[in-house]
C-alpha cells in the first residue's frame, strides 16, 4: 500500500522560521499554555542530550490563509506537536505565550554551562551570575563569541576549556533535528481526522474537536476570530470574571464584533449548561452543516462539496460563513438563556442532574434550528425540546456512535418535520413494554447520578412535589438547596438484619428527598417504627417528625414520591417486594411527567 505520508528531518531553526513565516501554522498559539515550565526545562535538555524527542504531524490545508490575507498554497497545519512547538518558540526564540489569563508571558529557562543543568528561571538563580539565566538571550545574541567571553569575565573560577564547550553545545540546539511526519494533502479529511484521533502524546489524546479547532484558526483573521469566539465563549461560561482578563489582554479581539456577543457572560452565573469548545463545535456543526460528525465539518471547511465529494475551494469561503452563522446563534443570549429554562421547566434545574452533555448538545442545536427555521410557534418548540431530552436520557439515544444517530435523526427531522418523527420515535422506543418493563429494570441500581432516578427527581419538580414525610418543604428547593437523600429502610437497620451489600441498601428504590432534620430524627429506626410517629402527630400528638398533621397529607405525601400506600405496615421481610413495588412506582410518576412535558 502506498504511504500516506512522508518523513523529513528538520532543525529547530527551520522549525521556528517557518512558523515565524506561517508556513506551519500553529492554533494552540492563540490559547493557553497547558506545559508546566518544568516541561519546557526538559524538552531543552533532551536536546541538548540528542534524545529524541518525537514527531511532528503535519497536513497540508487547503486555501489556508495568512496572516496578511494571502492565501498559502503549501501551508502545513501542526496536528501533534503544538506544545513542543510552543515551548520552542519560547525558550529559543523568546517568544510569550499566552498563559490562563490570556496574558502575555515569558516562560525562560535558564542553563548552567559548569554543571550542564537546565532550570525554569527563578529569583535565586538569577542572582547566580553561574547561570545564563535565559537561555534565548544567548541564542538572539549579535555575537555567541562575545557572549561567551562576556560570561567568563563573571565567572573567573569556571574552567575556561569545558565551560564554552558548554555554551557552544547550548547553541547547538538551534541545529537539533526533529522528525516531521507530512501527511498526504490528497488524503481523504476522514482519513485525516482518523490518523489525528489516533494520536497520542504521551498518554493524552487528541480529539476529532481539536483537529477541527486546528482547521478553523488556519482561515486567516475570521478564522483566528471564530476560534478565538469559540475558546473566550467556552471560558467565559465557567469563568466569568475572567471577562477583564481577556478584554485587557486581547485588545485586538475585544474590539471586534465576535467579543461584543459573549460579553454578557460577565454577568452570567448559570452552570446549567457550560459548553466546553467540542460541545459548541459538535452544535455548530449540526446548526451550520446538519452534519454531527467532525470529519464532516473539517470536509466542508476544506471545500469538498457533499455531492461530488471533489475539492471546490470556491466552497470554502461559504462554508466558513454558515460556521460563524451558527455559532453567532450559538452564543446569543437570548438563545442560551431561553434554552437553559426550557430545561429547568423539564425539572433539570440544577448542574449534575444530567450527566450526558451530548444529550444537552443535540436538544440545544435542535432548539436553534427549530428557532431559525420560523416554522414552529414558540411553545411546541420547547415542548419538543423537553421531551426529546428526557426521551434522550431515558432510552440512552445519544451514547455509544451518538454522531451517526445525530446525522440519522437531522435527515428524519427534515424529512418528516420535528413534531412527527418525535411521535414516531415515541411510538417505537417508548411502548407501554418500555414504561411497565424496561424502565423498572432500569432504576434496579444504586447510582444516583443515573438518567433514570435523576429524571425521576425531576418529575418530582414539575409535579411540585414535597419532600418525605415533609409538607411544606419541596423536593426542588432541596435540589436547590442540597436536601438529604434518605433511605426508607435505614441503611444501619438494614445491615442488621442481614443486607450487608451496599447493592442491596443503597438502590435508588430506597431513596427519597428529605429534609435534613427529619433524616436525622428517623435515625436507624425501621418503617413501621417511625411510621407509628407520624401516626400519633395525625392524632393529635405533637409534631417531632416532619409536618404531616392529616391522613390525606400523608396518602398525597407517599404518592407523590412513589412510595407504596402500605409502607407503614412494611416489615424487614418485605424489603424485596417494597423494592420491586417502588421501582413500578416510580416508573409511573415518570411516565406521567413525560406526558406532561
Amino acid at each position: 500500500m502506498t504511504a500516506q505520508y512522508t518523513v523529513a528531518q528538520l532543525n529547530v531553526s527551520q522549525i521556528i522560521a517557518s512558523v515565524q513565516k506561517g508556513e506551519i501554522a500553529i492554533p494552540e498559539l492563540q490559547r493557553p499554555f497547558v506545559w508546566k515550565s518544568s516541561k519546557v526545562r526538559d524538552l531543552l535538555d533532551s536536546l541538548y542530550k540528542g534524545y529524541p524527542v518525537g514527531y511532528l504531524i503535519t497536513w497540508q490545508s487547503v486555501g489556508a490563509k495568512l496572516r496578511h490575507g494571502e492565501v498559502a498554497a503549501h501551508q502545513q497545519i501542526l496536528i501533534d506537536g503544538q506544545q513542543r512547538v510552543t515551548a520552542l518558540r519560547a525558550a529559543v526564540a523568546g517568544l510569550p505565550v499566552i498563559n490562563n489569563r490570556y496574558k502575555q508571558v515569558r516562560i525562560k529557562i535558564a542553563f548552567n554551562p559548569v554543571t550542564e543543568e537546565f532550570e525554569t528561571l527563578t529569583p535565586v538563580i538569577e542572582r547566580d551570575s553561574q547561570w545564563i539565566s535565559d537561555i534565548s538571550e544567548y541564542f538572539n545574541s549579535a555575537s555567541p563569541f562575545s557572549f561567551i567571553n562576556d560570561y567568563l569575565a563573571a565567572n573567573p573560577e569556571v574552567d575556561k576549556t569545558a565551560v564554552p564547550r558548554a555554551i557552544e553545545r547550548l547553541g547547538h540546539i538551534k541545529n537539533a533535528q526533529i522528525g516531521t511526519i507530512a501527511l498526504n494533502s490528497d488524503l481523504e479529511v476522514e482519513t485525516v481526522t482518523e490518523i489525528f484521533i489516533r494520536i497520542n502524546s504521551k498518554g493524552v489524546p487528541l480529539s476529532s474537536a481539536d483537529f477541527v479547532m486546528s482547521k478553523v484558526a488556519s482561515y486567516g483573521e475570521q478564522g483566528r476570530n471564530i476560534r478565538k469566539l469559540i475558546d473566550y465563549f467556552c471560558h467565559l461560561a465557567i469563568a466569568p470574571h475572567a471577562y477583564d482578563d481577556i478584554a485587557e489582554n486581547d485588545k485586538e479581539f475585544a474590539r471586534t464584533e465576535f467579543f461584543q456577543k459573549i460579553a454578557w457572560l460577565k454577568d452570567d452565573s448559570e452552570d446549567l449548561y457550560d459548553p466546553e469548545y467540542g460541545d459548541v463545535i459538535r452544535v455548530a456543526g449540526i446548526v451550520g452543516f446538519n452534519r454531527g460528525l467532525a470529519s464532516a465539518l473539517v470536509s466542508r471547511l476544506s471545500g469538498r462539496d457533499p455531492d461530488t465529494r471533489e475539492v471546490d475551494e470556491s466552497l470554502i469561503p461559504i462554508a466558513y460563513q454558515n460556521m460563524e452563522k451558527a455559532l453567532l446563534q450559538i452564543v446569543k443570549k437570548f438563545h442560551l438563556q431561553n434554552f437553559i429554562m426550557t430545561v429547568k421547566s423539564a425539572g433539570f434545574i440544577a448542574a449534575g442532574m444530567i450527566n450526558s452533555k451530548n444529550v444537552l448538545n443535540f436538544a440545544y442545536a435542535l432548539y436553534l434550528k427549530l428557532q431559525m427555521e420560523g416554522s414552529y410557534p414558540d411553545g411546541e418548540i420547547k415542548r419538543i425540546v423537553r421531551r426529546w431530552l428526557v426521551m434522550s436520557l431515558l432510552t440512552g439515544r445519544h451514547s455509544g456512535s451518538f454522531e451517526t444517530t445525530w446525522e440519522a435523526d437531522l435527515r428524519y427531522i427534515q424529512q418528516k418535520g420535528a413534531t412527527d418523527y418525535l411521535a414516531q420515535l415515541e411510538e417505537g422506543d417508548l411502548s407501554d413494554s418500555f414504561w411497565e418493563v424496561t424502565l423498572p429494570q432500569a432504576l434496579e441500581t444504586t447510582a444516583t447520578n443515573s438518567p433514570y432516578f435523576q429524571t425521576f427527581l425531576a418529575a418530582q419538580v414539575v409535579q411540585k412535589a414535597r419532600g418525605f414525610l415533609s409538607d411544606k418543604l419541596t423536593v426542588a428547593s432541596m435540589i436547590e438547596q442540597s436536601g438529604d437523600i434518605h433511605h426508607l429502610f435505614p441503611k444501619e437497620f438494614l445491615k442488621t438484619h442481614g443486607f450487608n451489600d451496599r447493592r442491596d441498601y443503597n438502590q435508588v428504590a430506597n431513596y427519597a428527598k428529605t429534609d435534613t432534620a427529619i433524616n436525622l430524627r428517623i435515625g436507624k429506626r425501621e418503617p413501621r417504627d417511625y411510621m407509628e410517629e407520624v401516626a400519633a402527630q395525625i392524632a393529635g400528638g405533637p409534631m417531632t417528625l416532619g409536618d404531616i398533621h392529616d391522613s390525606q397529607a400523608l396518602r398525597r405525601n407517599l404518592t407523590e414520591n412513589a412510595i407504596p400506600s402500605n409502607f407503614a405496615s412494611l416489615e424487614i421481610k418485605d424489603y424485596p417486594d417494597f423494592l420491586a413495588l417502588r421501582r413500578k412506582l416510580m416508573a409511573k410518576t415518570i411516565r406521567e411527567y413525560y406526558h406532561q412535558l
